[in-house]
């Protein structure tokens, strides 16, 4: 076999070409970190992102940026454990809060009346005055004021205090259904109480009194946060977030569960083509469904598909938003001074569902409230869980 001389030739000067090329990269190397202006050279000859960035980068440079991650990893740490400290303090505050809450609730409930003196709020002046006009203007003891200020003075607490708040408020306004309304006006308190057990969890403890729909006297729902940087991806740290929640049984009298609803469906035979009407309970849109919310896997890198994982964002959402700025201002969100400018929103059109009567075959196989928004069917993990009291 013989071997074309030019041929030969061609792979010699590629090789000295290889040669030269390896040399004058080991000499560029060597004037970039000989330069004042280096660093920036460096950036010019590495732009590529990532992991091709840090291939690209000499041994040495490597060798210190993995010193550097070791200084932001404990940087991480600190930042984990201020806010654990700061946590502290907001218990602290709210503990401070707590005695002022509890007056609160015994005036909204009306098992306290305040005295003229804590009365006194310097808007009120106007009102004051125009009412004493009234006043002077009516001097029948039958008349039509008259008679109102006294059914008046039946008037106990503050009545649908926490009702009108949730309908004044968006996204609480959302949830509540017009079936939910007669329920909520029994609700007289809504208190924090901050996990020992988990040091960033909180609970919602929502206080009711007796009632024609349920025998529960308190209805809870618990969060359990985290804040400590995950051992896989410590860097994507941004604080206490919540990752769990967990709400309660709802003890509902026969016939009185808001939350599920029967439908009549006609269904069809595949063979015969003879018609039967069924009954089916499926998942009904309610406030209450906030105390059923979907279940997340212990295992923290269990995926969620994209419903359940909106449902459980927005839970989280709602919960923080109590927790955060409904509880500690209450009386201002009742009154309309809380609220957040909505310019920003727009409402979405929702979809009617109107039709209770389902006649195709293919609804055979209806949603059950299991595979409903924020869990319909009540979670069943521990049956004693809101019995409280």
């Amino acid at each position: 076999m013989t071997t074309d001389p030019e041929r030969a030739g061609d792979t010699t000067d590629t090789e000295s070409i290889e040669d030269e090329d390896e040399r004058n990269t080991s000499e560029l190397d060597s004037q970039i970190f000989s330069r004042p202006d280096g660093l920036d050279a460096l950036q010019d000859l590495v732009c590529a992102p990532g992991i091709e960035q840090m291939q690209s980068l000499p041994a040495p440079i490597k060798r210190r940026i993995k010193a550097l991650k070791q200084l932001q990893l404990v940087t991480t740490n600190i930042e984990a454990k201020f806010y654990e400290e700061v946590h502290a303090l907001e218990c602290a505050y709210y503990n401070m809060c707590a005695p002022l809450y509890e007056k609160r609730s015994l005036i909204v409930s009306g098992s306290y009346e305040p005295t003229d003196e804590q009365c006194v709020w310097e808007s009120d002046e106007d009102e004051e005055i125009l009412a004493n006009e009234l006043k002077l203007k009516s001097n029948l003891e039958d008349s039509p004021e008259k008679k109102e200020e006294v059914e008046n003075e039946d008037i106990k607490g503050i009545p649908a205090f926490w009702l009108t708040i949730f309908k004044n408020v968006g996204m609480l306004a959302d949830m509540v259904q017009e079936h939910d309304e007669p329920i909520l006006t029994h609700l007289y308190d809504i208190k924090v109480k901050f996990l020992k057990s988990n040091p960033m969890g909180f609970v919602l403890e929502f206080y009711f009194e007796p009632n024609e729909y349920f025998t529960n006297s308190v209805l809870t729902k618990e969060y359990v946060m985290r804040c400590v940087p995950e051992k896989n991806d410590p860097f994507s740290f941004e604080g206490p977030e919540i990752y769990k929640s967990k709400g309660c049984i709802i003890d509902w009298k026969k016939g009185k569960n808001v939350t599920v609803k029967t439908i009549k469906k006609n269904q069809k035979h595949k063979s015969r083509g003879s018609m039967r009407t069924v009954t089916k309970t499926v998942q009904n849109d309610s406030f209450f469904n906030f105390f059923s919310p979907p279940i997340v896997p212990d295992d923290a890198e269990a995926e969620l598909d994209d419903e359940t994982q909106a449902l459980v964002t927005s839970d989280f959402e709602i919960g923080h938003y109590i927790r955060e700025r409904i509880v500690p201002r209450a009386v201002l969100y009742y009154t309309g001074e809380g609220l957040e400018d909505d310019e920003d929103y727009e409402d979405e059109e929702e979809e009617d569902d109107d039709d209770d009567v389902v006649t195709t075959e293919e609804e055979d196989e209806e949603s059950s409230p299991t595979n409903a928004p924020l869990g319909g069917k009540q979670q069943g993990d521990d049956p004693n869980e809101c019995k409280q009291q």
